[in-house]
């Protein structure tokens, strides 16, 4: 069954936890890595056991779209991680909020979203409304005033990204979730830029988290994923209805992968912050950078908000050069070590250009609401020496300022 509550041994470091929990190797005859379980189905020892578990009489195992052990493990250390009652794995990042989004939803029902969201779970919101008439607002959420004035008798739920994709922005998550609770509405937020080791919403009052599991938690580039947690009872209603009946489950392997990758998270975390700020601060120091955005940049507006509720600014800058979507482009196309994908959180340091890639289905008048101008380029930093990464974009940047009178000319 999905929707599992967490292991019962907690752990108060989370550099312990993320190796430790959701697995008892005794019970797995004494292997040191958690077994993969590739298996679509499991046996039962009689036709009455089988109506048993069925029924929900007896635990234990069915068939791998309704639970597997390996997945299992995964979601009891994901949920020991955010401090949750439970924890539920999915397909992908996107599995895992269309999966919640609709369980907390129905026909005519609203949702209030953060200013900016990721470019895909916008067009989910846009296919909600055209297809089941799910309404949805984007919100600044800077002050409960604006909170109130936009939430309504069939506000089903808070959707917040926080920092948000792309633009870093940050929601006082405590300031959200007491409005949330006064009205009844859950809050859900997507935790993918921050990881847990970074941050924990469930903390402040919200109500489910999720990861793109894609990104920081596995940290390798080699698996897509989703992960949720929250309060057992949530999550079980999501496990049992749009999870099972949708169907966006995950595969032991990929669940396998996941295990293994967060045992280093804190680990690579500390890593992909401290470069982070290496680089943030030789950014800030070159003509052809118009504006920095990181959480953790103190001459930043959201600081005190980062000091708040998350441990470190993390790996995630964003920028706007000096010039137009042409040189953005051109800057993209004269590095070397860094490479163009729009993912994040690997090893590898990644560059893209939200306008065209991860934001390119978003309306342009919407994503210059949102703040996504086309001279706005997203930067998730790598584990490489922080020398070397800089060495790279420096080199693209002063190649910007060779052609400083064209984009001048550009611009006026």
């Amino acid at each position: 069954m999905k929707g599992v509550e967490k292991v019962k041994e907690k752990f108060t470091n989370m550099e312990t936890a993320v190796i430790h929990s959701g697995y008892d190797a005794k019970e797995h005859l004494g292997s040191l890595a958690t077994p993969i379980f590739q298996t679509s189905t499991f046996t039962f020892e009689s036709a009455e056991q089988g109506e048993r578990r069925f029924a929900g009489e007896e635990d234990g195992f069915i068939y791998s779209r309704l639970g597997n052990p390996t997945v299992k493990a995964l979601e009891e250390r994901i949920a020991e991680l955010e401090g949750a009652e439970a924890g539920l794995a999915f397909g992908s990042g996107m599995a895992a909020v269309s999966a919640i989004l609709m369980a907390l939803t129905k026909s005519g029902d609203h949702i209030l979203c953060s200013q900016g969201v990721y470019g895909c779970t916008f067009g989910l919101l846009q296919l909600m409304e055209e297809k089941y008439q799910i309404t949805h607002d984007f919100c600044s959420m800077e002050t409960e005033e604006q909170l109130e004035t936009l939430i309504r008798p069939e506000t089903a739920c808070i959707y917040v990204e926080t920092p948000i994709n792309p633009t870093m922005k940050l929601i006082d998550l405590e300031l959200v979730a007491k409005i949330a609770k006064k009205h009844g509405i859950p809050v859900v937020v997507d935790n993918t830029f921050s990881s847990p080791y970074l941050q924990q919403p469930l903390k402040a009052g919200c109500d489910i988290v999720l990861h793109s599991a894609t990104k920081y938690i596995g940290g390798h580039g080699d698996v897509i994923a989703g992960l949720a947690a929250g309060k057992k009872e949530l999550i079980h209603t999501i496990a049992m209805t749009t999870l099972k009946d949708v169907g966006g489950v995950m595969s032991p392997f990929d669940a396998w992968l996941l295990l293994r990758g967060m045992k280093t998270l804190p680990v690579r975390m500390d890593r992909h912050c401290e470069n982070a700020e290496y680089i943030v601060e030789q950014l800030k120091q070159h003509p052809a950078v118009q504006q920095v955005f990181y959480p953790g940049d103190a001459t930043g507006g959201d600081y005190e908000i980062m000091q708040k509720q998350m441990k470190k600014g993390g790996g995630l800058i964003s920028f706007e050069i000096n010039g137009s979507k042409q040189h953005a482009q051109q800057l993209l196309n004269r590095l070397s070590l860094i490479k163009i994908a729009v993912s994040l959180g690997d090893a590898e340091t990644l560059i893209q250009h939200p306008a065209t890639m991860t934001h390119s289905g978003v309306p342009e008048q919407k994503r210059v609401q949102m703040g996504i101008s086309d001279k706005l380029i997203r930067l998730s930093v790598g584990l490489e020496a922080k020398q070397d990464i800089w060495e790279d974009l420096q080199q693209a940047l002063d190649q910007l300022m060779e052609v400083k009178t064209p984009i001048q000319s550009k611009q006026a």
